[in-house]
């Protein structure tokens, strides 16, 4: 559970870099690094599936991969009200 916490602290606190970035360029930059890793994250986990899992979370995969391909096209004000929605998401479900 301790790692957890870890983990959505990380995932917090890079939210929150995203929110208090100045430069557009930037944050828009640090957006896009996000769904980098997060597509890097998939693309793993699928790997690890046996061809059962793939077919039963077939789904889920396809809706995570487009839930990053909406995100690719996003301005830093989108990604700041983004990453807001999802701090809010964090601290809500926080124990």
């Amino acid at each position: 559970m301790s790692n957890s916490v870890k983990t959505d602290d990380v995932i917090f606190n890079f939210f929150k870099q995203i929110c208090d970035e100045k430069d557009d360029k930037k944050c828009v930059e640090l957006g896009n690094s996000w769904i980098k890793a997060m597509e890097t994250n998939l693309a793993n986990m699928e790997t690890n599936l046996d061809e059962k899992d793939k077919i039963k979370y077939k789904k889920d995969i396809q809706n995570n991969r487009s839930h990053l391909d909406s995100l690719k096209e996003k301005n830093s004000s989108e990604w700041k009200e983004y990453a807001t929605k999802c701090m809010v998401e964090i601290m809500d479900n926080k124990v």
